[in-house]
């Protein structure tokens, strides 16, 4: 029996929580960002999209296509509070989970709906009750792969539900532009139609006659690709293990990007998520490592170890941005991420404070038994610690 795989999508999932604190922003043109040299559109409302707004885009631009366009300061704090609203109403039906970022996630309902006679109904319900819940609204897709389950969930939005069966391939997939192929960036697709690949049928197509072009356009990624579009890709969910020994969160961008704004913008967001994992997980750790993945999907990784063992999130973040502007900063991104390593248990570091202290206090116990005995056997001014010497003005 094929695996029950979803993937559950936000819709304009900071529009969203902006609209949840202001519900008169709802049905307007808004973006979330900054306006100014370097600001990009972090996400925008359904209604700035039907001018051209996007994500990515410099928010310059975005005001020109909209001048009635409303600008909000992203509110991160409340974002990573919505998105553990979002996360816990998910597992409270169904612990197989995988965070995917923020606003998104992959779940294996298997086992949860052998008893669901209309499947279709099961998931809307779930749909409906999150936004009943929370306010927030979603896209849901379901199949037998994590690939198709995302693909569902890209197929119907806001608020869509979407199914696809291995049997579904070709009659709902085929026909959908290059640029619509998860996995496929804002930089392949133009290279893909220039060669006569406008189609995900047209890739599938290519890919069965192992075409030169697309292949040297593809790389490795190709035969990956071929194994989605044959409904033969992963459907196994990595759900976090009990006691981590790091704990990491890492999100595809929308498109591929090397604007610093929007991807400082990210790691911001990352850093809050995992800063909030560790303190839940009562975890601090003394190694930040970021990941990027260019738009080939090749995956570089960058650490570094400091003394202090932490989860504060402005530490978290500014060693990211840091590693980042060192190492990756000219590079087009499809995907980041950050994971604290190296973890401990609070209480653990408690305990190792604890004992230093005692040997502090022992040290400085041993020290006095001298002086003390040095003291009694020499005759004059007493001997003292430096820090017991007060400043009276002389040296």
């Amino acid at each position: 029996m094929a695996r029950v795989i979803v993937h559950i999508d936000l819709n304009a999932f900071f529009v969203r929580c902006e609209e949840i604190k202001d519900p008169s922003l709802e049905n307007k043109a808004v973006a979330i960002g900054h306006l100014g040299r370097g600001g990009i559109v972090s996400t925008c409302s359904y209604e700035a999209r039907k001018f051209g707004v996007r994500s990515g885009m410099p928010m310059n631009k975005a005001v020109q296509l909209c001048p009635h366009l409303l600008i909000i300061h992203p509110d991160y704090h409340f974002y990573v509070a919505m998105s553990h609203k979002f996360y816990n109403f998910i597992y409270s039906i169904t612990k197989n989970i995988e965070m995917a970022s923020i606003d998104e996630l992959f779940a294996d309902f298997t086992d949860v709906i052998k008893k669901e006679k209309n499947v279709e109904l099961y998931f809307r319900h779930i749909q409906q009750t999150l936004y009943e819940l929370t306010g927030l609204k979603c896209s849901i897709g379901v199949g037998p792969t994590k690939f198709l389950a995302k693909m569902g969930s890209d197929y119907q939005k806001p608020m869509g539900l979407t199914i696809i069966r291995k049997k579904d391939i070709a009659r709902m997939l085929y026909p959908l532009p290059i640029e619509d192929m998860f996995g496929v960036g804002k930089k392949t697709a133009p290279r893909l139609k220039f060669i006569g690949v406008k189609t995900i049928g047209d890739l599938a197509n290519s890919l069965s006659k192992n075409d030169e072009q697309v292949l040297n356009i593809l790389g490795k990624f190709a035969f990956e690709l071929n194994e989605w579009l044959s409904g033969k890709g992963s459907d196994k969910i990595i759900t976090e293990y009990e006691d981590p020994k790091s704990i990491g969160n890492s999100t595809t961008l929308k498109e591929d990007t090397n604007q610093y704004e929007t991807i400082k913008s990210t790691f911001e967001i990352i850093a809050e998520e995992v800063s909030e994992r560790a303190k839940k997980e009562n975890k601090i750790g003394n190694t930040i490592q970021i990941m990027v993945k260019d738009t080939n999907y090749k995956a570089h990784n960058k650490s570094i170890t400091f003394n202090n063992h932490t989860n504060d999130v402005k530490t978290i973040f500014n060693y990211a941005i840091k590693l980042y502007e060192n190492n990756f900063l000219d590079l087009p991104i499809r995907a980041l991420g950050i994971t604290l390593q190296n973890l401990i248990d609070v209480k653990e570091m408690k305990v190792q404070m604890t004992f230093f202290d005692y040997e502090h206090h022992e040290e400085e116990s041993k020290t006095k038994l001298l002086i003390n005995d040095l003291n009694r056997k020499i005759k004059g001014k007493p001997l003292k610690r430096a820090s017991e010497v007060k400043n009276n003005g002389n040296k």
